[in-house]
């Protein structure tokens, strides 16, 4: 006889029970800050070649850096002193003031797992604490239009690859 596990136990055990409120708006203050490391697979690598129309070999070379037998999206230093994501990009409105330009990811669509997972990080998850300290520079957390329950934020924090349409996509169908 099989006995099916229940992992309710689990699930109403967490701090997070009740689920948890993100709506990415996509300002790009997961993108910039100190100096980090964004890991990226050969197979996102090759997603950023057909999205970029590019080799996968020029995207390793223009975008990436290798630490040991790892590939890093390239960051660059910005006059503050934060460390911006390669694909971090500035809107173009020249009309706007410099304080309201709007920053986005320039790949958001083919961004990496590690993006695509924020901010069902394990870290982010420990505790409320860490969650609400997360959340004081990303503006979708907490005051989201969407709440997350705890088996789709536990398929985000554990997933090894990413679908078409993904959960936590700011343009989901």
């Amino acid at each position: 006889m099989k006995l099916d596990v229940i992992n309710s136990k689990v699930e109403e055990s967490v701090w997070y029970s009740d689920g948890l409120a993100f709506t990415c708006s996509q300002c790009g203050n997961c993108c910039t800050g100190p100096p980090g490391y964004v890991w990226i697979s050969q197979e996102e690598i090759h997603r950023l070649a057909d999205f970029l129309k590019l080799s996968a070999e020029e995207v390793i070379k223009r975008f990436c850096r290798r630490f040991g037998d790892r590939l890093s999206l390239k960051e660059r230093m910005t006059p503050q002193g934060q460390y911006d994501c390669i694909f971090l990009k500035e809107s173009d409105e020249t009309s706007a003031p410099a304080a309201s330009k709007r920053k986005f990811c320039s790949v958001y669509p083919v961004r990496p797992l590690q993006c695509r997972t924020w901010p069902f990080w394990p870290e982010n998850l420990n505790n409320r604490q860490s969650w609400n300290h997360a959340a004081k520079r990303c503006h979708g957390m907490n005051s989201g239009k969407r709440v997350f329950g705890v088996k789709e934020i536990h398929a985000i924090r554990d997933a090894s690859d990413w679908p078409e349409n993904p959960p936590t996509s700011a343009t989901r169908k």
